[in-house]
């Protein structure tokens, strides 16, 4: 599949609204990276529209109804990503759609189907109510590398997809799910006449908005609590949730295409080395499973295209720093009685 020149295609109709006053509508608005995408569009005087399982559940969308302006300009709206004519009700009347509803789990029954078939229903919807001008969609850096392809220490860039067989046979679905729904949406895209821009972040860590651990603070909380003994031989990119924030995409006419949002490549090891130097006090694990040593080897993610939107991108430190401190502000986490040193400055 060639995607970028459908992509290239795409780039002819970008002319995405910006400015105070218009309605851009965010699904599953009360995730990690949602939270933080409502969070911003209120700082910028959208009036936003956020799609969430249950408007009436105070205390899951207690975080989206505290931001600065949410009074006065955030609607949340219920809605599925299976049902359609639920997201064309919510999409109907905005300028702007920000697609990061996902489910993250291994159970490909309950992964595939709402990735796939909820991100067409999603540009489906967006098209057929008219007036959306752009789409931006949250996918995954999980498009890009999965495969043996992709030899360890070679450069991942927006060119590449990850190989569908291999994730099958490794039993990633949710990279499957992701790189799946993401072809797909490229492909009705293009069909619908819709300007769509896909932004793929690595691992997103840093302040959690929602009340809840989520899927990546999960990563970086097993460290610390003690339920895990050992560390994989595994390797993984980091970002941090304010950088794909920050990847306006939405207000920028000439953004085009899918952009890469990953840092460093780090093995687990590292990461536990880096947070056992700046939280001792935890039970952050010394040893690989298996001892097999640290033997596993990644690749390397361009984000220059994201760079040249003037976005960069922060040290893994930090966004293991910022993370652990989040969690422990929000008890999620006891919080250390020493002073919380400098996080060391790696890329």
């Amino acid at each position: 599949m060639q995607k970028w020149v459908l992509r290239t295609q795409a780039s002819n109709n970008c002319a995405a609204a910006c400015g105070h006053g218009h309605t851009v509508c965010v699904t599953g608005a009360g995730g990690f990276i949602a939270s933080w995408l409502v969070k911003l569009l209120l700082e910028k005087g959208y009036t936003v529209r956020g799609t969430v399982r249950n408007p009436d559940d105070d205390e899951k969308n207690a975080h989206l109804r505290s931001l600065d302006g949410a009074a006065e300009q955030l609607t949340l709206v219920r809605a599925d990503l299976l049902d359609m004519e639920s997201l064309a009700a919510a999409f109907r009347g905005c300028q702007g759609v920000f697609h990061a509803a996902s489910p993250v789990t291994d159970d490909p029954e309950k992964m595939i189907e709402p990735a796939v078939e909820g991100t067409k229903n999603v540009i489906h919807a967006a098209a057929d109510v008219g007036g959306v001008r752009r789409v931006v969609f949250t996918s995954s850096i999980g498009t890009v590398y999965m495969g043996s392809h992709h030899a360890p220490g070679a450069e991942v860039d927006e060119t590449c997809w990850s190989d569908l067989d291999y994730c099958r046979n490794t039993k990633n679905w949710y990279c499957y799910a992701k790189t799946v729904a993401e072809q797909v949406a490229w492909e009705l895209a293009e069909q619908r006449q819709l300007d769509l821009v896909v932004v793929n972040p690595s691992l997103v860590l840093g302040p959690l908005l929602q009340p809840s651990v989520n899927a990546s603070s999960c990563h970086i909380l097993k460290y610390l609590d003690g339920s895990v003994k050992t560390y994989a031989d595994a390797v993984q990119a980091y970002v941090h949730v304010r950088d794909v924030r920050d990847a306006w995409v939405y207000e920028e006419p000439s953004a085009c295409g899918q952009y890469l949002c990953a840092g460093h490549v780090l093995h687990r090891g590292e990461v536990c080395r880096i947070l056992a130097k700046m939280f001792p006090e935890y039970p952050v694990p010394t040893e690989c499973k298996g001892g097999a040593g640290e033997t596993k080897k990644g690749c390397r993610f361009s984000s220059r295209r994201l760079a040249e939107l003037g976005v960069g991108v922060a040290p893994a430190s930090l966004c293991l720093h910022d993370t652990v401190n989040s969690l422990q502000v929000k008890g999620l986490l006891p919080r250390r009685t020493t002073a919380v040193a400098d996080p060391p400055v790696i890329s």
